[in-house]
């Protein structure tokens, strides 16, 4: 991402976060006279001590300079979570942990994390990259999903396959909700690796082929691991319930472990064992 292309998310994170704020949470009146949602610039200039020219020159994307403490006091304003201050930072500051990293990095699953995959036997589970590229799966993911074996390595975007693939569209009951947790974490790594253009050539793509990627990036949270309970309607199974837990993979590479625990309770994994006994390929 290069130095404007950064000031201009700056520019769309901030307008999109400041919509977010409702003037009542933050001790402000609600006021008859608001023709958008949110706060104003001034206000949010005022709860963060700044003027409300510097406040704009920074949501217009100008190429200011700012500091941590003053980024801190904007981020409290605007009720940012630690992930959304993070994304912030980066942005802003043009300071990035993941500056310098190989941008073709290959991306290998250690033993240990076979097994532990193996291990998972009723527990679909996606492990995937910064990229948000599909690197290894359990077979319970791929009797839940799809046969991510039959699909081109170079086409096992997660991203791409939620907008791509009718198997998810149809999976999901609430298909937006499914598509905007892993949007959610798609651009926690967008502000993790500010310096890899890779990013910013792949959102020009999915916007200019998949109108609703378009939509829902721009509502898109900034989540490195959140927690949902997803509902799915499978075709073989019927209704199943999963609780989706994401695991950062500490070491070298940056993996991260997508599992679906079955809801308890539920008898989601009484199915999914059924579904995976009928479909066992016969000795």
């Amino acid at each position: 991402m290069n130095h404007q292309t950064r000031l201009q998310a700056l520019s769309a994170f901030l307008k999109a976060q400041r919509a977010k704020v409702q003037p009542q949470s933050v001790g402000l009146p609600d006021g008859v006279r608001r023709r958008t949602p949110g706060l104003r610039r001034e206000e949010v200039a005022q709860l963060a001590g700044v003027s409300t020219t510097w406040y704009t020159w920074l949501e217009q994307g100008r190429d200011i300079r700012v500091s941590a403490s003053v980024l801190d006091c904007i981020a409290t304003a605007m009720r940012l979570t630690v992930d959304e201050r993070k994304y912030l930072y980066a942005l802003a500051m043009e300071t990035s942990p993941g500056a310098g990293v190989s941008k073709e990095e290959p991306y290998q699953i250690s033993p240990s994390l076979a097994k532990i995959l193996q291990e998972l036997k009723y527990c679909p589970t996606i492990i995937s990259d910064r990229r948000c590229q599909i690197v290894g799966w359990n077979k319970a993911a791929a009797h839940v999903f799809l046969d991510f074996e039959q699909i081109p390595p170079e086409q096992r975007n997660m991203i791409r396959l939620l907008f791509t693939r009718k198997e998810f569209q149809r999976l999901a009951v609430n298909w937006e909700h499914f598509a905007s947790g892993f949007l959610a974490i798609f651009r926690a790594y967008y502000g993790q690796y500010v310096d890899d253009e890779w990013y910013e050539s792949f959102l020009v793509e999915m916007k200019s082929v998949h109108p609703d990627f378009n939509r829902l990036w721009e509502d898109s949270k900034v989540s490195s691991a959140p927690e949902v309970v997803l509902e799915f309607r499978h075709g073989k199974a019927g209704k199943m319930l999963f609780e989706l837990t994401s695991l950062q993979v500490h070491g070298n590479t940056d993996l991260r472990c997508s599992i679906y625990t079955p809801a308890p309770d539920s008898p989601t994994e009484l199915k999914l064992k059924q579904l995976m006994e009928r479909e066992q390929p016969s000795a």
